[in-house]
């Protein structure tokens, strides 16, 4: 079928409809299927909304979707970036490299920090106020932390970020949890208070220890773990240690034969 034929079949209102409900990567498929559909999903209207979709914290000017921001020459040379790539494509495809990159740093970051499995909460506040910095908007944290293959604390803090930061629905984080097979992923949060005073005496720390899963916090059944996540070692809270989960060993029996 060319292209000629392509436009007679399927009107140019309907053709751009269909185009502007894909994701990137159904867009860039779609685009290379011919002449015509390259043209239609290479359109600035379209890529323009895919921009303010995963960005909405840059700020873009909905009535003047014409005019594409600009990365210096200096950022195309130090991030690999494709200076080729013109209008709201060229921009998106950019940025996603400038994300993919601060994305690894902060996991870098993290995994760093993590010791024995286990990380102090003071390094884990650290990577989310740089992420905050960064400003990652939702989809680049689905693409970038909730991962199978990266260490359960890093998903939890693209989760939690998710959660605190950028306040995205619980339903939404709840089906990002589940498309990326993370959902049933445990953790474990420790912490300690100051001993309570009693008839003069100072009684002994107290610890408290919290295991759930990604599941449960992201639909808010653990609200005492995030509150601890979110405020850290602060006042009667001395310390705070976040862990993947140790898988539960069931009790150990012996069996003897009659």
């Amino acid at each position: 079928m060319n292209n000629r034929s392509i436009q007679n079949w399927v009107p140019s209102d309907i053709a751009f409809k269909i185009a502007s409900l894909l994701q990137e990567l159904d867009l860039c498929a779609l685009g290379s299927c011919s002449r015509f559909w390259r043209e239609l999903c290479g359109s600035d209207h379209i890529w323009a909304g895919l921009c303010r979709d995963r960005w909405p914290a840059l700020g873009f000017d909905t009535q003047k979707s014409s005019a594409v921001p600009e990365f210096n020459p200096h950022q195309l040379q130090q991030q690999h970036l494709d200076s080729n790539l013109k209008g709201w494509r060229g921009f998106y495809v950019n940025k996603h490299h400038e994300m993919a990159s601060k994305a690894d740093a902060v996991i870098a970051f993290l995994e760093q920090c993590i010791s024995s499995e286990s990380v102090e909460v003071n390094h884990y506040l650290v990577a989310m106020q740089n992420m905050n910095s960064m400003q990652f908007g939702f989809r680049d944290v689905v693409l970038f932390f909730f991962k199978e293959n990266l260490h359960v604390l890093l998903n939890l803090a693209g989760l939690h970020y998710c959660i605190a930061w950028l306040e995205v629905p619980a339903d939404d984080v709840m089906e990002a949890l589940n498309s990326c097979k993370i959902s049933d992923r445990q953790i474990c949060v420790q912490w300690w208070k100051l001993g309570r005073w009693l008839y003069g005496f100072r009684l002994r720390d107290e610890s408290i220890s919290r295991r759930t899963c990604l599941r449960d916090v992201a639909m808010m059944k653990e609200q005492e773990v995030l509150d601890v996540l979110h405020r850290g070692a602060i006042h009667e809270v001395i310390r705070v240690q976040i862990s993947a989960a140790k898988p539960v060993s069931s009790p150990w029996s012996c069996q003897t034969s009659s």
